[in-house]
């Protein structure tokens, strides 16, 4: 049996879990807040990492190669290398350069931090950029990649919120908003019973998160 090692209210391990349940694999979840993590399975005491019968890893794109290729029933990538190569690209451009660089906002719009002025712009401008590019690798055909559920979709579906939540809070303004398509598709992925599951664990394990966090100042 699988284990999932991490919190709910992680999007790289909801990217994880949701590939997980979408190609039907049984798996556990145990909760590891970052300072409870496994240092020799996750050496920067990231989540999520898993641990099964082959050993334990960590990273969750690491993670869902993993996946693919030692339990190839319902793929999440295509089995054609440029077909898959381009789902890749999308899932770099989601986190490399949307969620990573919204990231740095991350403190103020979600946990009571402060940020400057300077990183404020420096995001903004960033963000402007690197949207309309990325726009023009999505498909909504209906999925993010195409006419298929991938792996593109699972960090789709975990890191659009989060990018469109933390630029409305500290701009005022929704910068995911200009891309066309991305607010039907999102409505439609909603309609997914894992997509449904994860975002109420999700929900649940923030007041966890915000309550573990508040214990140890």
């Amino acid at each position: 049996m699988l284990t999932l090692y991490g919190f709910s209210a992680s999007n790289y391990y909801n990217k994880v879990k949701l590939a997980l349940m979408e190609k039907g694999i049984a798996f556990e979840e145990s909760l590891r807040w970052p300072d409870q993590t496994d240092g020799e399975v996750s050496p920067l005491h990231k989540v999520p990492y898993l641990v099964g019968e082959d050993g334990g890893m960590c990273e969750s794109q690491v993670i869902i190669d993993y996946l693919e290729a030692r339990y190839p029933q319902h793929p999440l990538i295509p089995a054609d290398p440029f077909k898959a190569a381009k789902v890749r690209e999308i899932v770099t451009f989601l986190e490399l350069h949307l969620e990573l660089v919204a990231r740095q906002l991350f403190p103020e719009a979600f946990f009571g931090g402060k940020i400057s002025d300077n990183l404020k712009v420096k995001v903004r401008e960033q963000l402007q950029k690197n949207i309309p590019a990325a726009a023009r690798l999505f498909k909504f055909s209906p999925y993010v990649a195409g006419d298929t559920f991938t792996i593109a979709d699972c960090a789709a579906i975990v890191h659009f919120p989060l990018v469109s939540q933390a630029t409305k809070i500290i701009y005022g303004e929704d910068l995911l908003a200009q891309v066309e398509g991305v607010k039907p598709y999102m409505a439609k992925m909603a309609e997914n019973p894992n997509v449904q599951k994860v975002r109420a664990d999700s929900k649940a394990n923030l007041e966890q998160m915000l309550a573990h966090y508040a214990s140890k100042r």
